[in-house]
């Protein structure tokens, strides 16, 4: 007789053994060290392939300690330069908390098509390529637990949330104890408000929440980053002077006050201890980083809101001689300024959100060296910005150079609908118009950009008489962080389905930026830096009030937080700065900042070279007209006599 001897647990330590589990203190979670076990990078990621070097980050080692449970704050921001790492920070925190402390994860991008790149080329290789999480997440994705936006442990013990804050759905009906706000500069308000309140809330239930805020700067005011960096405890990294071990802090106004701008491969900083004055150059910089010190100077916010900056003047990633030829490619027009302080110094771009008085320019005008309908000495090429009303077009004629200072050459108004024949006939005049230049050749415009955000379908029937390379159609971005000249998205006739063709040649442009380009630049008084505009005898004072008409402004939006418009005095036209900001679209659309150096030339020895064939008047030459042979200039331009005629 077999005999089968059945073992059972023993109740009492079943209970024990549960209760033991229940009360043991979580592991302790340290982000530093899980990067260090875990991250690896290959050569796409990284030009330093291998595993995580704190050697080479040594300036994050305290941010991601400030992001484990052991930290006290709530908030840790940082604001920092382009190409720094931070996506890596943002991606250790995120990962190493799902790893290390299961539960559920936000992850928040200004727009939902960010999230989903994100989430391809970044997230997505690092799940599958450590160790520590491919057992942990499914990468099929015919599991319910894994698609773009959304990824699940296989356990169900955590999940990542991936959101764009532009969809407010993405951001409501969740609650998330940990969450990274990425780019939160570019985030700008949805349908339901504003999206950096709405993910906060997410976290609001949890006593021991971690908000981890990362982005580079934008524009000032309103930059949300720079907003937290100032709420927090505003910590910058301090490192000893090579010389007499003085602890400062790297500022780019300190390389810029030594900057050789025949020698940018001398960049470098100067000790501001009056004992020392020690240069301190690129190849001191490992050694400084090692003894890097956050020091505070908001302590009393350390407890609940860490704020932390840091530039590319720390990184291995950048060097000083690329941070000096970066300003130099740079400096001198405005956009591009704001691109190198927000990219490369990781502050945000301090700008005139309003024009000087309207007198101003209006009294520098009446002292100019040409008349209205003439092309100065100095404009290589030409563009042309209309812009389309019900009953009027209003455009602008403006020419560039190489070092992108512009020249108002003529205004004026086409008379009646866009749609009309008779209004079409008048603007293919203005278009094939040619006018004297101060080297006695006479010029078409090189590109026109047409208004075609009204009106759209009868603009079209006009441009498209003309091809791509001379007119395009044009309309302002809604977004502040719009690239500067961008495509529409294609456009469907909801009929056939097929694509609209003015899509091909229909561009967005940032008129923000735009604005705040032209509103530094026409301050400048020197006629030979770089930027400056410059404006003609013979407008009139509406022209100087509708270009100077627009202000940039605070409005608080329904949940109190502020958001900075564009905004113009109601009772002002402001189809000069429209047309100023389409005719520099034209310019974007031709290469004005990327043009070789070779085809400038060749448009100056071809523009800019006394006309060997043509009997100058003396109204063509570069010299000041008297007000008294303004109209002299008429016989020269069939396009002003008729324009004339038209406007009385």
């Amino acid at each position: 007789m077999n005999t089968h001897i059945v073992h059972t647990a023993n109740p009492e330590w079943l209970v024990y053994t549960a209760m033991a589990e229940a009360w043991a203190p979580p592991p302790k979670v340290d982000f530093l060290n899980w990067a260090v076990d875990n991250i690896e990078f290959s050569e796409r990621e990284s030009p330093h392939k291998g595993p995580y070097n704190r050697d080479l980050f040594r300036y994050f080692d305290e941010v991601l300690r400030s992001l484990s449970p052991d930290d006290p704050c709530r908030i840790v921001t940082l604001k920092k330069s382009a190409q720094l790492g931070g996506t890596v920070l943002a991606n250790i925190f995120c990962c190493g908390s799902l790893a290390m402390v299961p539960g559920d994860f936000l992850y928040v991008h200004p727009t939902e098509g960010n999230a989903q790149r994100w989430s391809r080329q970044k997230l997505s290789p690092m799940l599958k390529n450590t160790d520590a999480l491919c057992a942990l997440f499914s990468q099929k994705s015919r599991d319910g637990g894994d698609s773009i936006l959304y990824k699940e442990r296989r356990d169900g013990r955590g999940a990542i949330q991936i959101s764009g804050a532009n969809s407010p759905a993405s951001l409501s009906m969740v609650t998330m104890k940990n969450q990274v706000q990425d780019d939160l500069a570019k985030w700008e308000n949805n349908s339901a408000g504003d999206p950096e309140a709405q993910a906060d809330s997410r976290s609001q239930a949890h006593d021991f929440a971690k908000i981890f805020k990362i982005s580079t700067p934008m524009v000032l005011p309103g930059c949300r980053i720079s907003r937290n960096y100032e709420d927090g405890s505003q910590e910058r990294p301090f490192i000893p002077c090579p010389h007499c071990g003085h602890m400062r802090v790297l500022e780019w106004d300190n390389m810029l006050a030594h900057l050789d701008e025949d020698h940018p491969e001398r960049a470098h900083f100067v000790c501001t201890d009056p004992d020392c004055g020690g240069v301190i150059e690129e190849h001191h910089r490992p050694a400084m980083l090692k003894k890097l010190e956050w020091r505070a100077e908001n302590e009393k916010a350390k407890r609940r809101h860490r704020s932390f900056w840091i530039w590319s003047a720390y990184s291995v990633l950048q060097g000083f001689e690329r941070i000096a030829q970066a300003w130099l490619k740079t400096k001198g027009e405005p956009a591009s300024e704001q691109t190198f302080m927000n990219d490369v110094v990781g502050l945000a771009y301090e700008a005139a959100g309003d024009a000087p008085p309207w007198e101003d320019l209006r009294d520098r005008a009446a002292v100019s060296e040409y008349f209205k309908g003439q092309i100065p000495a100095g404009a290589v090429f030409i563009t042309l910005g209309i812009d389309v009303q019900g009953d009027r077009l209003e455009w602008q004629l403006v020419g560039w150079d190489r070092n992108l200072r512009r020249f108002v050459i003529d205004y004026g108004v086409v008379p009646g609908y866009v749609g009309e024949k008779s209004t079409r006939g008048l603007l293919d005049v203005l278009v094939n118009n040619e006018w004297p230049n101060a080297y006695g050749h006479r010029l078409r415009p090189d590109m026109t950009a047409i208004d075609g955000n009204a009106y759209t379908t009868d603009v079209w029937g006009w441009a498209r008489r003309f091809p791509a390379s001379r007119v395009i159609m044009v309309r302002g971005a809604r977004s502040e962080t719009a690239p500067r000249l961008q495509r529409v998205k294609q456009e469907y006739n909801e009929k056939t389905g097929k694509v609209k063709k003015y899509s091909r040649r229909f561009y967005n442009f940032n008129s923000s930026i735009m604005k705040l380009g032209l509103y530094k630049n026409i301050r400048k008084t020197d006629p030979l830096e770089p930027g400056f505009v410059s404006f003609p005898c013979g407008l009139d004072d509406e022209y100087f009030r509708g270009l100077t008409a627009e202000r940039r402004v605070a409005k608080k939006n329904k949940d109190g937080f502020e958001v900075w418009r564009w905004t113009k005095d109601p009772l002002q036209a402001n189809e000069p700065l429209d047309t100023m900001n389409q005719s520099e679209a034209a310019a974007t659309k031709l290469g004005l900042r990327s043009m070789p150096g070779a085809v400038w030339d060749g448009l100056e020895a071809e523009r800019c070279t006394q006309a060997a064939e043509v009997q100058l008047d003396m109204e063509d030459l570069p010299l000041a007209p008297k007000p008294a042979d303004e109209p002299a200039k008429l016989k020269d331009n069939p396009f002003a006599r008729l324009s004339k005629s038209l406007n009385g």
